[in-house]
């Protein structure tokens, strides 16, 4: 890796404020020399993620947003695409301060192009024409003190890939660290070990999607399936609190088979892991394919307990879906978060995390006592 972290914008020259008509020209003024690269043979590495791009001089690495220039990497920095303060649910983290907020930001691109994206607005800027958003210039301490302003108890990186701007997540990771936040990335997992490196000591938890457990499929939306898996490996290893997400697309990744796979390797790596199997609905290049129902997301939660993780969850459904949007005791089957949606309605865990009728300690990041 070079340098030190990305600390300005390229340049100071205001960004269109409206729909980006050549979003490349635009985005490429809100860059600055990265971190996550090397120098190769007169080549440029990017490390971000696990397509691990060799770039020629200018070349671009196939998120589109990372490129090369003068012998160097530029990286997206000193802009956000995205910004709103959610329920830590919507991320969705189930076990982490239940009913807090979360400074949610964004940026553009991605290095997949899964074709039911529901975020592909941002995340297809550059690769499809179709796709362009705003995007407004900022500096990491407007985002923490944003984040204070609202009350906000975790600053997240979202709705585009963060692996692919790791650099701006950490420079804004920094400043909310110092004012006493959590920080979190939600990610597609496709990871190297040296963007883990980079990011983990400024992280407190990571959602991760498991989109299939197909090596063609995954092949497919533009990744590898063993760099998402050795990925949730690491991660769960390096101590982080982790949850997972599947977007259950039926005639995709719905198959019992597919589905006891699934659950049989989160298990192998530990049954506390939450697994988060949400409704898919038909959306941008997929919209032929039909809408999750309820008991498709009840017949693979009875899978992926069957498999023995603990604490499965079922959304996009809110309402629909019975218990599978609690926190249930493992131990004696005391309920202990009610939720619908994203709303908590009832938290009784004690502050020790524990479940007050058999005292079972539930995994998770809770608030202190």
């Amino acid at each position: 890796m070079n340098g030190g972290p990305a600390s300005e914008p390229a340049d100071d020259r205001p960004p269109d404020p409206h729909l980006i008509p050549d979003p490349a020209g635009t985005l490429d003024r809100h860059t600055a020399v990265g971190t996550l690269w090397r120098a190769e043979h007169g080549r440029v590495r990017c490390l971000a993620c696990a397509h691990r791009c060799l770039l020629a001089s200018e070349g671009r690495g196939l998120c589109k947003v990372r490129f090369a220039a003068g012998g160097q990497l530029r990286v997206p920095f000193g802009y956000t695409a995205g910004v709103a303060c959610d329920p830590v649910e919507k991320k969705p983290f189930f076990h982490v301060h239940p009913g807090s907020v979360a400074l949610t930001f964004g940026m553009l691109g991605c290095d997949f192009h899964c074709d039911f994206c529901q975020n592909w607005i941002t995340s297809q800027t550059l690769r499809d024409p179709a796709a362009s958003a705003r995007l407004e210039p900022a500096q990491p301490q407007q985002l923490v003190a944003a984040a204070r302003r609202h009350g906000a108890r975790l600053v997240v990186s979202s709705y585009n890939e963060p692996l692919i701007s790791a650099e701006w997540a950490v420079a804004i990771f920094r400043e909310a660290r110092a004012a006493g936040l959590l920080c979190a990335v939600v990610s597609n997992g496709h990871a190297t070990p040296e963007a883990l490196d980079f990011l983990c000591p400024w992280l407190d938890a990571c959602k991760i999607d498991l989109k299939s457990f197909n090596p063609q499929q995954y092949q497919a939306l533009g990744g590898r399936l063993e760099a998402v898996k050795e990925t949730l490996r690491s991660v769960h290893t390096r101590a982080l609190w982790l949850e997972v997400v599947t977007l259950l697309v039926p005639g995709f990744n719905d198959s019992p088979e597919e589905l006891r796979a699934m659950a049989r390797f989160l298990a192998s790596i530990s049954p506390d892991i939450p697994w988060h199997l949400t409704a898919f609905h038909p959306d941008y290049q997929r919209t032929d394919t039909r809408a999750t129902r309820p008991d498709d997301l009840e017949h693979a939660a009875r899978i992926a307990q069957a498999e023995g993780l603990r604490y499965v969850y079922a959304g996009n459904r809110p309402g629909a879906v019975g218990s599978r949007e609690n926190t249930v005791c493992p131990g004696c089957g005391s309920l202990l978060i009610e939720r619908r949606g994203f709303a908590v309605r009832a938290n009784r865990l004690t502050p020790r995390g524990t479940c007050p009728r058999c005292d079972t300690r539930i995994p998770g990041i809770w608030p202190a006592p």
